[in-house]
C-alpha cells in the first residue's frame, strides 16, 4: 500500500512538473505550438516568411527533426550566431528545457515548433532550409514508414531542403545508421561524412562533440555513436533499399527519463 501510494503520489509530481512546463511555454515568443488539430491541414503561418517576418535577415536556416530537449538547437546556435536554428518535437515538456535555456540567454537565432515531424512540410517553403539534423531518432526496427531517413521522409524533406543542403544523422544505434547508409547509396546521394565510431574519428569537431541528454548515457554503457551526413538532391526519384540489417540487441533509454 505504501508503495502504492508513493508512486501516486510520484506520477501526480510529474504531471504538474508536465503542466508547469507547457504554462511556461507559452509565455516563450520563440515557441509556436501547431499539432495538426491546430493546423486543420492549412500551412502554418511563418512558411516562406521565417527570414523576413521571424529572424529578420537572410542567415541560413537549420532545422534539428526531433530535437527532444534541444541541446543541439541551442548549442549549434551558440557555435554559429550568423545561422537561424528550430528545432522540432512533439514533446513540449522536453522541449521546454532547450526553450527555457535560449530564453535565459538571449539567443535570438533560435525558434522551436511543437508539432509532428511528418507535418514539417507546412512550416517551410521550397528552399527556405539549409541543413536538417536529426539527432538519435527511434531507428523504428519494425516500421520503415517511421524511420526519419526512409524515402518518404527524405522525399518530404525535398519539399523545403534545398538541393544539395546536408542532412546529418547522430545515432547510437547500427541499425539506424546501416538502414540509412544503404539507403543512401541505394539512391545515389553524396555522402559528405561517415563514421561508425565518431569519437575514435578524425571529423570530431565542436559541431559533433556537442552531447545530448541520451547520448551521454549511451557513451556510459560503451555504445559507439554513428555519424552519418550526405547531400540533398531533389532531381532523382526515390527507391527504398531491399536489406535485411540486424537488429540492435539492445533497449533505448526509455523516453521518460529525466534530468537529476
Amino acid at each position: 500500500m505504501q508503495l502504492v501510494l508513493e508512486l501516486n503520489l510520484l506520477n501526480s509530481t510529474v504531471g504538474k512538473g508536465k503542466l508547469i512546463k507547457f504554462a511556461e511555454l507559452e509565455t516563450f515568443d520563440h515557441v509556436f505550438e501547431a499539432t495538426y488539430g491546430k493546423l486543420k491541414g492549412s500551412d502554418f503561418h511563418l512558411k516562406g516568411k521565417w527570414h523576413k517576418s521571424y529572424f529578420n535577415n537572410n542567415h541560413p536556416i537549420i532545422v534539428e527533426l526531433g530535437c527532444g530537449k534541444g541541446e543541439y538547437t541551442v548549442e549549434l546556435a551558440k557555435l554559429f550566431p550568423n545561422k537561424n536554428f528550430i528545432g522540432i518535437d512533439i514533446k513540449g515538456a522536453r522541449m521546454w528545457k532547450g526553450a527555457k535555456q535560449s530564453f535565459e540567454q538571449g539567443l535570438k537565432n533560435v525558434a522551436f515548433i511543437r508539432t509532428n515531424i511528418e507535418l514539417s512540410g507546412l512550416f517551410f517553403q521550397t528552399n527556405e532550409v539549409d541543413e536538417i539534423w536529426l539527432t538519435f531518432p527511434d531507428p523504428q526496427m519494425k516500421s520503415t514508414r517511421k524511420r526519419l531517413t526512409a524515402t518518404n521522409f527524405i522525399q518530404n524533406y525535398r519539399q523545403f531542403l534545398k538541393n544539395r543542403g546536408i542532412i546529418h544523422l547522430k545515432t547510437d544505434s547500427n541499425f539506424q545508421y546501416q538502414y540509412t547508409l544503404a539507403m543512401v547509396n541505394e539512391n545515389g546521394f553524396k555522402i559528405v561524412s561517415n563514421t561508425n565510431n565518431l569519437y575514435e574519428s578524425e571529423i570530431l569537431d565542436d559541431i559533433l562533440n556537442i552531447k545530448t541528454f541520451y547520448e551521454k548515457q549511451w557513451l556510459a554503457r560503451g555504445i559507439l555513436i554513428k555519424y552519418l551526413s550526405f547531400e540533398m538532391n531533389d532531381k532523382i526519384p526515390l527507391t527504398e533499399p531491399l536489406v535485411d540489417i540486424e537488429k540492435d540487441e539492445y533497449r533505448s533509454f526509455g523516453r521518460s527519463a529525466r534530468d537529476l
